[in-house]
């Protein structure tokens, strides 16, 4: 990848005048890296409290209303209810500039904590009609500690800000409950990329198998589309004695899932594009001598552009529908479109890409493989110019395999990387205002759309 040059040669190769301003954006930096520093034992608390508390999408109360009260306390318009639980807090600098978005998602998780921390997550819960444990096993709880941290460093520099902050504290990031809308589209619908409109949006997510001091990111398509699909198989029941007399729609269902095997094997374009086609579940039948009505099957779809989404849920049709006819039964195919890819917009990331290896230092800055996750972080994007990139949270040494990977019950956060995300945020926002403020490049920026370009 073309190295990017640093803000200040970016902005003299321009024919800026910068001298003075070099020096208050480096006075500027010492003194949020410095005040960063200072908040590491407030944000480590705050994160283990709401890793003790975690609350499930659209249900994040206790966790909003801290927020609200933090937000509040540091002197800035807060509204509540956003999308919900959300929470949204403006802090308008002593300069005039761009309205740089930060976000950072609340939810937890249905998943029943293993680990033995001394803020271990007891707390239960219905969901989907069984019992279940819930915890922050995919690490919200130090996203909105950490974006708490920042928003009460760039507080302490608010007169030297050149442009305002918008604070999303954002729920259901993992999906709302069954008949509900929430996460980031529900909250853009009611206009929090609005009033003021946000020119740009930054966001973070730990990693726990990405060790401690590193960040990774990638330049255009970052994270999968992800779409869900229900496949209803009716076929006619009859004795499991006298296969002869029904349609079994449990072979047609097993022939199904085969089938749509070769989706990613024979019709995807590997060299160009990922993709990921699973059934998560297979439903049917109630007695071992009966051969039933119906079969059921759900599962989940990972496409990296719009052309290989489009040709997934095609064949997912094509495939169901016609293996059942063959078989004498018919297939009923559901396709519910999800999050779209989460791109990060090329010049904004190349634009940025010289403030992380300030932060982190150059060897600590990776480019990471697109990854088959998806992120509602891409709703975002959608309208405006984003960049998502991962903050390393895995202890140092610590080989891979052995860190338990996101939304497992033994998932762990080291807590050393989080001065380095608060840092990596605070410094992202002041550099991209320097840049608008200088009238470099910000104005080449453009939203991605659903792309994978």
């Amino acid at each position: 990848m073309k190295k990017s040059p640093s803000i200040i040669a970016a902005l003299a190769l321009s024919g800026v005048v910068v001298y003075s301003a070099s020096a208050q954006v480096g006075t500027l930096n010492a003194r949020m890296d410095k005040a960063a520093e200072g908040l590491e034992k407030k944000v480590v608390t705050w994160r283990r409290d709401f890793h003790q508390h975690p609350e499930l999408g659209n249900r994040e109360f206790q966790t909003a209303a801290k927020v609200a009260s933090h937000l509040q306390a540091l002197g800035m318009e807060v509204k509540t209810g956003v999308g919900k639980t959300g929470v949204v807090a403006l802090l308008k600098g002593g300069k005039p500039g761009p309205v740089v978005a930060l976000r950072a998602d609340m939810d937890g998780l249905p998943v029943t904590e293993r680990g033995e921390l001394a803020f271990k997550s007891e707390v239960r819960t219905e969901y989907n009609g069984q019992q279940t444990g819930t915890m922050h096993a995919c690490g919200h709880d130090t996203h909105v500690a950490i974006l708490m941290g920042v928003a009460e460093v760039m507080a302490s520099v608010k007169n030297d800000l050149r442009g305002t902050v918008k604070f999303i504290f954002q729920p259901a990031e993992e999906g709302a409950p069954a008949g509900e809308e929430g996460g980031a589209k529900l909250m853009i619908k009611e206009g929090v990329l609005e009033n003021p409109k946000v020119d740009a949006i930054f966001g973070l997510h730990i990693n726990s198998q990405t060790e401690v001091g590193t960040l990774k990111y990638r330049p255009g398509a970052t994270m999968a589309a992800v779409d869900t699909y229900a496949i209803k198989i009716k076929g006619k029941q009859t004795h499991g004695a006298a296969p002869w007399s029904g349609v079994d729609p449990i072979v047609t269902s097993a022939q199904v899932v085969m089938g749509l095997q070769t989706i990613v094997s024979r019709n995807v374009t590997l060299t160009d594009n990922a993709a990921v086609v699973t059934v998560g579940a297979l439903h049917s039948g109630i007695r071992q001598n009966i051969i039933p009505e119906e079969a059921s099957m759900i599962g989940t779809i990972r496409t990296f552009s719009p052309e290989a989404q489009q040709l997934v849920h095609r064949r997912i049709s094509e495939i169901a529908t016609n293996i059942a006819e063959s078989a004498g039964a018919k297939a009923d195919v559901t396709i519910n479109v999800g999050c779209p890819v989460t791109y990060n917009d090329p010049k904004l990331t190349d634009q940025m890409v010289p403030t992380l290896e300030a932060v982190a230092g150059k060897n600590n800055l990776k480019i990471t493989p697109a990854s088959t996750g998806a992120e509602d972080f891409s709703f975002y994007q959608e309208k405006v110019p984003g960049f998502f990139f991962f903050l390393g949270g895995m202890k140092k040494g610590t080989k891979v395999e052995d860190a338990a990977p996101h939304h497992t019950p033994d998932f762990h956060i080291d807590e050393g990387g989080f001065v380095l995300g608060m840092k990596s945020l605070c410094r992202l926002t002041t550099d991209y205002m320097e840049f608008a403020s200088k009238g470099v490049a910000v104005k080449e920026l453009t939203a991605s759309g659903t792309s994978g370009k």
